[in-house]
Parts: C-alpha cells; structure tokens; sequence
C-alpha cells in the first residue's frame, strides 16, 4: 500500500460526530488544562472545539490538529475495548455504546 505524500484535512461531519468531537475535546481540555506539559495537546484541542462550533458545513484541520486528536480518539478506543473486557454486565453495557460511536468516528475519518 502507497503512503500518501499529502492528506486533505477538509472534513464534513454530521451533527452527531459534531458533537461527539466537542464532547471529547471539552472533556481532554478539562482533565489536562492545568498542566503545562501538555499545552500543544489543549491548543490543539481547543482550536478542533472551536472550529467545530461554528456553523460552517466543511472544517479544515491543521496537521498538528488531525494528528493529536486522532491520537487521542485511538487512546480513547483502547482504553474502552480495555474496560469492556474487564469491566462487569454494566460496565460493558455503558461502554459500549460509547465504543461504537468511537469507532465509527475513527473509520470515517480518522482512520489512514
């Protein structure tokens, strides 16, 4: 498979990825915002929240911006498959809603 030399980060997300994207970016931010070793990550997590609040249909993305918050989307993905297979009958249920909803983010746009 061929590596791409230039990606397009112009995006066009529904309402509900909108929304999904604003809730883990608000919920990065509040967990890491009081520590300065992790500034780039709430810049750029600030800047994807922003974007995504505005009523424009296409958001272009910084690099920097694709490559952070994907990353974060993939830690958030293993932790959950983590707790589900570990966690009890409710915790599995709770999860994996939320897993989906993840995972279908990420294949649509996040994924290489």
């Amino acid at each position: 498979m061929k590596k791409l030399l230039f990606r397009n980060y112009n995006f066009e997300f529904n309402k509900n990825d909108k929304k999904l994207i604003q809730n883990i970016c608000k919920t990065v931010i509040k967990q890491v915002g009081n520590d300065q070793k992790y500034y780039g990550e709430v810049k750029a997590l600030s800047s994807i929240l922003e974007k995504t609040k505005s009523t424009e249909d296409q958001i272009k993305l910084t690099k920097d911006e694709f490559l952070r918050f994907r990353n974060q989307l993939e830690a958030n993905i293993k932790h959950f498959k983590n707790q589900i297979k570990n966690g009890w009958f409710f915790k599995k249920w709770l999860y994996k809603s939320i897993l989906m909803q993840y995972e279908i983010l990420y294949e649509n746009h996040f994924k290489d």
